[in-house]
């Protein structure tokens, strides 16, 4: 809303003069009849809820009510795995106990509870451990996406040697595996082992699959999970199961815990993001561009609600669907909305693949001239990123040569030759091969040897494949 328009509409009201606390005193109203209405949703509000029934019931002395609510919320506690509710429950049930102590009733053993008490804790702490470890591995995929220095790689080799990791049966509860497991697959995923972060990912698949109050509770995970297989599908050219997944993870916005707008926002953007990586992937740039307007439609209904690094994604992705579709100065646009962000410590990986690609933007624009100023931009930015990929400096280099070679076209050809040679040796290498991720070079610089289209040259490249 305008706020200016608003208080020149009510100058004349009371209320206009201390606009501030009426503002908070709506903020306050808005999110207790939004707390009612929520309530019952998910296990962690009924636990709250009882929680607060079971504190009013044992202020007013109604210790046997007050049981019974304390029986019922650890039951629920116990189905959905809320630890942290199922201790501060039984810390109810040992007051309870020494109330009907005092009361001479001595029915229940505290050694019984003290027993469960322990076991709870160190499923507490076992679950807790495991989400240190996800916060780290998860660290290093948001900043950069894959690993890229040897330093990244020896941490997440680092977290992936760890006991609870590595180890058999650490995990003490099914939320504690599946966040295991989903850990492994993200520690395998960052070091481009695909075949391992697929099998790993699935095994957290299967255990929230088996689990479904669990699947629930977890229901962002089971997302990320999916998405992640579906890269899988995708890097392993499984076109075919990539699309059925696709589908998959949108009918997931009907499902009991999966309605909320957080999830929402990863499933719609999510797909999005992949559906156009599916598309490029065949070179199916033309269908790609058809989609992008359904997709910005729904984007820009939830677009106070998209990260930065969804955003930056996505605008990376339109960047790349137009550049295939020989829209250049689309892709020019798009892709300087990745660059105009001077983000810092967020994915770092889509503004140095951004940098490679707006070179061949101005390089297929014929933007020869202020295509020298950007490869000495890039140069310098990549030289002071934390990196060690040697195929980025070579393709600049080349790109540099080519560009100034524009009216010896045989002169050009040979060089686009050297520079196929020289990148062939380097993807050879896995995580030089991280490149592929953002942008198929080799189909590019095939397209300029052989004078057809991008699009041509990737359908050509699966062709020989096959």
């Amino acid at each position: 809303y305008n706020e200016e328009e608003l208080k020149k509409k009510y100058e004349q009201e009371t209320f206009i003069k201390h606009l501030p606390s009426e503002k908070n005193h709506l903020y306050k109203l808005i999110l207790k009849s939004l707390r009612l209405y929520h309530s019952g949703r998910t296990a962690g509000s009924i636990l709250a809820q009882e929680m607060r029934s079971i504190e009013i019931l044992y202020d007013k002395a109604l210790y046997s009510e007050c049981k019974k609510f304390v029986q019922r919320a650890k039951k629920i506690a116990a189905k959905y795995e809320k630890f942290y509710y199922w201790y501060e429950l039984i810390n109810w049930e040992k007051k309870l106990l020494k109330t009907a102590y005092e009361s001479g009733i001595f029915s229940e053993d505290l050694q019984l509870l003290v027993k469960e008490e322990e076991e709870v804790i160190d499923k507490l702490r076992n679950l807790a451990e495991y989400k240190v470890l996800y916060a780290k591995i998860n660290a290093i995929f948001s900043s950069g996406g894959f690993t890229r220095t040897q330093k990244e790689r020896e941490l997440v080799e680092s977290i992936a040697d760890y006991h609870l990791i590595k180890g058999k049966n650490t995990a003490i509860s099914t939320r504690a595996a599946s966040i295991c497991y989903y850990i492994k697959g993200l520690c395998a995923a960052t070091n481009r082992n695909f075949k391992d972060s697929f099998i790993f990912f699935n095994k957290t698949k299967s255990i929230l699959d088996d689990n479904p109050e669990i699947k629930e509770e977890e229901a962002k995970l089971y997302v990320l999970c999916l998405h992640h297989l579906l890269r899988s599908y995708i890097d392993s050219n499984d076109f075919e199961d990539a699309e059925r997944l696709v589908e998959e993870i949108k009918g997931l916005s009907t499902k009991k815990g999966f309605n909320s707008i957080d999830i929402e926002v990863q499933i719609t953007v999510g797909t999005h993001i992949q559906t156009l990586e599916l598309l490029t992937r065949k070179g199916d740039f033309e269908k790609a561009i058809e989609l992008i307007p359904h997709f910005d439609h729904d984007y820009s209904r939830l677009e106070n609600r998209v990260s930065k690094e969804k955003r930056l994604m996505v605008n990376y992705m339109e960047a790349y669907v137009y550049f295939g579709a020989k829209e250049y100065k689309k892709a020019l646009s798009s892709v300087n909305d990745v660059l105009n962000e001077n983000e810092q410590k967020l994915r770092q990986d889509i503004f140095s693949a951004a940098r490679l690609l707006n070179l061949l933007i101005h390089y297929e624009l014929k933007n020869y001239d202020f295509l020298e100023y950007v490869v000495r931009s890039t140069g310098r930015y990549l030289s002071k990123q934390k990196r060690d990929y040697k195929i980025e400096n070579t393709f600049i280099k080349y790109i540099k040569k080519i560009s100034k070679q524009v009216s010896e076209k045989e002169k050009q050809k040979e060089l686009f030759q050297y520079l196929k040679n020289e990148a062939s040796e380097l993807l050879k290498d896995p995580m030089e091969a991280v490149l592929l991720e953002y942008f198929n070079l080799p189909a590019w610089i095939d397209a300029k040897i052989q004078n057809v289209d991008f699009s041509t040259s990737i359908k050509n490249g699966f062709s020989k494949d096959n």
